[in-house]
């Protein structure tokens, strides 16, 4: 058993690519160790800005022999494919034996395959891994035809403490590497990963991503707390910075007070997104005038000239965004408008200003049902894209809609309103929070439902893995806005209003054929988000085929509570009866017309268990309808369960299939009765064992 090392040695590879990197190296070699039978320990993977490296520990130094049988040609095959056949096996010695199957006699050859050195078999291999490396963007290098994310300047492979021979992109394996591109630039040799990791280290190279991870965070915070504050919460970028650094140093720097004035979404968007600083906050959450950097070095005055330099940077681009907040707020949102008319939101769909006159409209609609105030709603849709035309946005497009509240705040305008507009883009992804006023949901499900009726209606829909519109992404968040704020909307009333605001852009299409393929992918994209939650595709499809989907609340309810339902021994018996049963009277139907519309006749019900079943079929429908028309569904749920002793016992000892006419006819309206009520909260007959 022997240790496998690899170190791919680059130009900086770009933060959010290091950690997929990593796995797909280590998923690449243990392929080609598993496909060869190789017996080897655990994979270990790493990535530093300049580095992947993978280490397996007890690899296997040779295949084991292993007894080969490959099927040939039939034995009545010209002599010319046997011959081609016996050459392929590329051996001599060998069994030839035949055997009989379905489409004749065969040829089978039987012979031992002698296992293949590790060390010969992973030259072979690891070029191939290299060159179907799936980087999400990837360059060529000078005249080479082989493609790496970043220029390739290194390859360390070791197997056993000796060097692998390997070539790629023009780059020969060896036995060393390079640390710390300024602080140790020297080359030096490797024997083995301890010896790695250890000169690594000395050579100011931190090799454990989330050791870089937690140097940054621990320093940052006992930066923060000289100064009597905190971080303030940044996973995600914690996640880049360790991608960014391999010998981490945070630094404080400081932030100009006249800048303070500006809107923290400002600052923390000035420093987070084009400066990669961590923002601090005091005890009250209230942002403070200092960020941290992270170093790649050790710098000989302790980063003074690095800290200044970053200071002067930031207050280059806070320089600007002061300008811009001074300059934006001079012309009020509405006076905004007119800027809109010429920008297109796309050409299926007009401009801009004709999608906020569409959002006014679908927004006052939604209003009462959003429980917002009609008024405040309208006007929030009206001026929710005008911000789009100020110069703050145009410099941080990630702040739109949130600046176009402070601009509202800035004018006077009623607090709804201004909240709305602030929040109508949420939420954008699942984590994303919700609007937190009515108002302000009213004007992100106009927002929403506008896109993806005008698209829909338009037939650009999403096919496969495209979505060029985002067009999921809108309806989850549709879905999400009704399901958490438990509103009760008409979806096929609320898509015809949304059509309408289209006018005669689309006055030719089919108004009913568009809303439904709307329901069906608001449909498929509920099935998605409930599946978290445990509720099935087919639950979800099973309770829409009842007709009843343009309330999403009340399907989700449905749908979890037959979930809970199919989820129990009573529940997966009875949907077993009800397959049972719907399978009967589909074929009876198909075989001489009999119906099983008809009315039951309590004469006809001769045996114990027919009539026990006919009495339960009577009071499970009574109950019933009642508890549908409440929305009770866990409770008609609870009632259908207490079928399952009848239902057993009526298939156990009736004979549907009657000799007399007349009883096969009532047996089939009792068993047709029993699938129509079953089927009045879904389609149990769709639902999957």
């Amino acid at each position: 058993m022997a240790e496998l090392l690899i170190e791919l040695f680059s130009e900086e590879i770009p933060s959010r690519m290091q950690d997929r990197a990593r796995e797909d190296l280590a998923a690449g070699v243990v392929k080609i160790l598993d496909d060869a039978g190789l017996a080897h320990g655990q994979a270990n993977s790493f990535a530093t800005p300049r580095r992947i490296v993978l280490v397996i520990d007890g690899v296997a130094g040779e295949q084991a022999d292993r007894e080969v049988e490959r099927k040939g040609p039939r034995v009545d095959a010209p002599e010319k494919a046997r011959e081609g056949f016996l050459r392929s096996l590329g051996v001599t010695d060998y069994r030839l034996d035949e055997v009989e199957e379905k489409k004749g006699r065969f040829l089978v050859a039987r012979f031992t395959e002698e296992g293949q050195g590790t060390r010969a078999l992973l030259e072979a291999e690891l070029p191939g891994v290299l060159a179907r490396f799936p980087w999400p963007k990837s360059m060529r290098q000078g005249d080479q035809d082989t493609r790496w994310v970043r220029p390739l300047h290194g390859i360390l492979a070791l197997f056993g403490g000796e060097t692998l021979t390997i070539s790629f992109s023009g780059v020969e394996s060896g036995n060393t590497t390079r640390g710390h591109r300024f602080l140790a630039p020297a080359s030096f040799e490797v024997t083995g990963f301890a010896d790695y990791v250890a000169k690594l280290e000395e050579a100011r190279v931190v090799l454990d991503g989330d050791r870089r991870r937690g140097t940054i965070f621990a320093k940052a915070k006992e930066l923060a707390k000289g100064q009597g504050l905190r971080l303030r919460d940044d996973e995600k970028l914690l996640d880049e910075l360790k991608g960014l650094v391999e010998w981490p140093v945070p630094l404080l720097g400081h932030i100009d007070e006249k800048f303070m004035e500006l809107p923290e979404e400002v600052l923390v968007t000035s420093m987070r997104e084009h400066q990669r600083y961590l923002a601090l906050e005091d005890e009250a959450g209230k942002l403070a005038p200092f960020f941290i950097t992270v170093a790649n070095i050790d710098a000989p005055d302790g980063g003074r000239a690095i800290i200044e330099g970053n200071e002067r940077v930031l207050r280059a681009r806070l320089w600007d965004a002061k300008f811009f907040w001074d300059l934006d707020r001079r012309t009020s949102l509405e006076d905004r408008l007119a800027a809109l008319e010429p920008m297109v939101f796309h050409a299926e769909l007009g401009t801009l200003r004709q999608k906020v006159g569409r959002m006014e409209r679908l927004a006052g609609r939604l209003a009462d049902t959003c429980g917002a105030d009609e008024q405040s709603a309208r006007q929030a849709a009206r001026l929710a894209k005008a911000d789009l035309v100020t110069g703050m946005v145009g410099e941080f497009p990630e702040l739109q809609g949130v600046m176009g509240g402070y601009y509202a705040r800035h004018e006077g305008l009623d607090e709804r309103v201004a909240t709305a507009i602030a929040e109508h883009y949420r939420p954008q992804g699942p984590a994303d929070s919700l609007p937190s006023t009515a108002e302000g949901v009213a004007v992100a499900l106009a927002d929403k439902l506008d896109t993806l009726v005008g698209f829909f209606a338009a037939g650009i829909r999403p096919t496969g893995s495209k979505d060029p519109f985002a067009l999921r992404r809108a309806a989850l968040s549709i879905i999400r806005l009704l399901l958490e704020n438990g509103i009760r909307l008409d979806l096929d009333r609320a898509i015809n209003s949304g059509l309408d605001g289209y006018g005669e852009r689309f006055a030719g299409s089919d108004r009913a054929a568009i809303s439904g393929d709307i329901a069906d992918f608001m449909t498929d994209r509920l099935a998605v988000q409930q599946r978290e939650s445990g509720t099935r595709h087919d639950v979800i499809r099973a309770v829409s085929a009842t007709g009843e989907r343009g309330d999403l609340v009340n399907l989700a309810a449905r749908a979890a509570a037959v979930q809970s339902f199919v989820d129990s021994d009573d529940g997966r018996n009875l949907l077993a009866a009800c397959r049972r049963a719907d399978n009967i009277l589909r074929i009876e139907l198909a075989k001489d017309g009999v119906s099983a519309a008809g009315k039951v006749d309590e004469n006809l019900l001769g045996e114990a268990a027919e009539r026990e079943f006919a009495g339960a079929s009577a009071k499970l429908r009574e109950g019933m309808h009642g508890l549908l028309d409440n929305e009770s569904y866990e409770e008609a749920m609870r009632l259908a369960a207490g079928m399952r002793a009848p239902v057993d016992r009526f298939f156990d000892e009736v004979m549907v299939n009657d000799d007399d006419p007349a009883i096969r006819a009532n047996r089939l309206a009792l068993l047709g009765a029993f699938v129509t009520e079953f089927g009045r909260i879904a389609d149990f007959t769709v639902i999957e064992s």
